[in-house]
């Protein structure tokens, strides 16, 4: 059917119903999706242990765990594209069984030299690249109208990552090194024969018939795929940021236990998978302009406010709260606009790439942190550069991107 035309306001019409296998298949997607995330997530909360134990400084600790992320962030690229061929049926259980490999690798062998741990978390990537799946499946189950909501809760999947906060230390105190590695990969399994067997792709999905290279090139050349691009940096950037470095942060920065430090950081990690789908719903009702808007002057102001280093009761607890709120809000609302700009037989590649942008935008922020805490003893730096960044795509979604929704849109084929 053609695509409506947006309102100025970029506020989308009326919504129509959505078939009740749809909703089935977004759940089975989201758990997809919030399996592999714990699986890709797996190093950070044991980076404080690592680096006692193995004697790292703290870029090398930074690098651990920012490994993992920078890979699965660019192997989204070819795998969106491959899911906008081959369908979310195949890559979803193909993603989970080759995440496996790396787990079972890191609990049993992987983890007694920095050598080591950085060779499985380059394959421990691949759990990270599930995303580039989930978009372009859930995506052709649902209306434009509808998309925001469903993506921002497929989005949610990424709470996979506070599965692996609230468990991996006290699993590893409690059995040993091993335990997490072997739990996480025997969910994988099950999961990967679950997809196999109940996954479907919506029916009339679009196919794409041109070869992978071309369909990337064209994928670039599209006005919403840099926009994107710029906005998850930061925005999904900065939970992905938040959320590995977190606990060496807190741990480094005011002297929390590990345990301590990881049981914040998943408190982190929940809120901003809740808000994740709100920024979706709300996407769909008022516009992912205004929602954007509102987060990205959130970010910058906890920034701010966190770059003094204030106690963490109250000040400094509410500004990490108020920032992983906006950043999961802003994580569903940069979809929200995908869902409304990409055509649909290139959500994929556009997904592949936009979701390579966010991850490589929580890839560098570690290494950065950890650079400065390890020259200048603080992280009051690292926080500004996070407010100056917060504000100048504050300024881009004022512009080019309203400019870009109220431009009237050219018909275009949707599933």
């Amino acid at each position: 059917m053609l695509q409506p035309a947006r309102k100025k306001d970029d506020t989308p019409s009326p919504t129509p119903p959505v078939a009740r296998q749809a909703w089935l298949m977004l759940a089975l997607a989201t758990v997809g999706f919030a399996v592999n995330f714990w699986a890709w997530a797996l190093l950070s909360p044991l980076g404080p242990r690592f680096k006692d134990s193995l004697e790292l400084s703290s870029f090398q600790q930074s690098l651990l765990v920012a490994v993992p992320v920078v890979v699965g962030s660019l192997g989204r690229i070819p795998v969106g594209a491959l899911t906008d061929r081959f369908g979310g049926r195949v890559m979803f259980p193909l993603v989970s069984a080759a995440t496996i490999v790396p787990v079972l690798y890191l609990g049993l062998f992987g983890h007694s030299s920095l050598g080591s741990l950085l060779a499985g978390g380059f394959f421990l990537g691949i759990g990270g690249t599930a995303f580039a799946v989930g978009v372009p499946f859930v995506s052709a189950w649902f209306p434009p109208e509808r998309r925001g909501l469903a993506i921002g809760i497929f989005g949610a999947g990424m709470g996979g990552t506070a599965i692996s906060a609230l468990t991996t230390v006290k699993l590893v105190d409690a059995y040993g090194m091993a335990n997490p590695f072997l739990i996480t990969a025997a969910v994988l399994a099950v999961y990967g024969v679950t997809a196999a067997l109940l996954l479907r792709d919506a029916p009339g999905r679009t196919v794409p018939t041109e070869p992978l290279t071309r369909r990337l090139a064209a994928t670039l050349k599209l006005g919403v795929t840099w926009q994107a691009s710029a906005l998850y940096a930061v925005a999904f950037g900065g939970y992905v940021a938040f959320s590995v470095y977190l606990p060496t942060y807190l741990k480094t920065g005011y002297g929390l236990t590990q345990a301590d430090a990881a049981n914040r950081m998943a408190g982190f990690v929940l809120l901003a998978v809740a808000m994740r789908p709100v920024g979706g719903w709300l996407s769909d009702r008022i516009g992912p302009v205004r929602v954007l808007s509102v987060a990205l002057t959130v970010v910058l102001a906890g920034a701010l406010t966190q770059s003094l280093t204030p106690s963490l009761a109250p000040v400094g607890t509410l500004a990490f709260l108020a920032m992983a709120a906006a950043l999961g809000a802003g994580s569903g609302a940069v979809f929200a606009l995908v869902a409304l700009l990409a055509p649909a037989n290139k959500v994929g590649s556009v997904t592949g790439i936009v979701g390579a942008a966010g991850g490589l935008g929580g890839f560098l922020p570690p290494l950065v942190m950890g650079s400065l805490y390890g020259t200048y003893g603080s992280y009051a730096i690292g926080l500004v550069l996070l407010a100056l960044v917060a504000g100048a795509a504050l300024a881009f979604t004022s512009t080019g991107v309203r400019r870009a929704l109220t431009r009237p849109a050219p018909a275009a084929l949707t599933h």
